[in-house]
């Protein structure tokens, strides 16, 4: 859904996206919070997410480093209480010696409830409760996806290091086998099928 100007109620999200030329960012907050297709954001860790994006754009239009480390840290330097006065200060100083009009900055980042009324009043998004069955599904669904992730990665690593000689190896297969092993019964499963059956069998009999 497109963040155009409408009958929609205003929303400081909203016009800060546009502001900061955040195309995009919108439809992934709606996502992250809805769950669609990955694992769901809070509300307060998607407030921080955007404070984040702000900053980090912020910080390229100043010319200064965009790292992620670097968009971590400095956040973190504005925001976090337990950050002391004077590494709040050196921050602030720095940003403002490259041009960072950093009372502007702060005044920008939003709070949760913002990211709230945006998602549902603005977007009309709605957060849709995952049954027990759905919740399964969708946490075998990620494991599975690690897991392809783990073989394909070892793969790589593997072939790279045959490549440059540092190990012998001719054809090979990365073999992942997940296993969960039941302590009280000794039963073992295969990560789909303890999933599948809800649990152990001598839990459900």
């Amino acid at each position: 859904m497109a963040d155009t100007t409408d009958d929609r109620p205003s929303s400081k999200v909203a016009r800060l996206i546009d502001e900061y030329d955040l195309e995009g960012l919108g439809d992934e907050l709606e996502v992250r919070w809805t769950g669609d297709g990955v694992e769901r954001t809070s509300l307060r860790d998607l407030a921080d997410y955007f404070n984040r994006r702000i900053l980090e754009q912020a910080l390229i239009d100043a010319g200064l480093s965009a790292l992620e480390s670097d968009v971590a840290s400095t956040y973190r330097n504005l925001t976090d209480d337990d950050i002391s006065t004077g590494v709040r200060t050196d921050t602030r100083n720095r940003l403002e010696q490259n041009g960072i009009d950093v009372d502007k900055l702060e005044s920008d980042f939003v709070s949760y409830q913002a990211i709230r009324s945006y998602l549902t009043e603005y977007r009309g998004a709605e957060y849709h409760h995952l049954t027990d069955e759905e919740k399964v599904e969708k946490d075998l669904q990620s494991i599975q996806r690690l897991m392809t992730r783990t073989l394909s990665v070892t793969e790589e690593r593997i072939e790279k290091l045959r490549e440059t000689g540092r190990i012998e190896a001719a054809d090979f297969e990365v073999l992942l086998d997940l296993q969960v092993l039941c302590q009280q019964c000794g039963e073992q499963y295969s990560i789909a099928e303890f999933l599948e059956e809800r649990g152990c069998q001598c839990q459900n009999a």
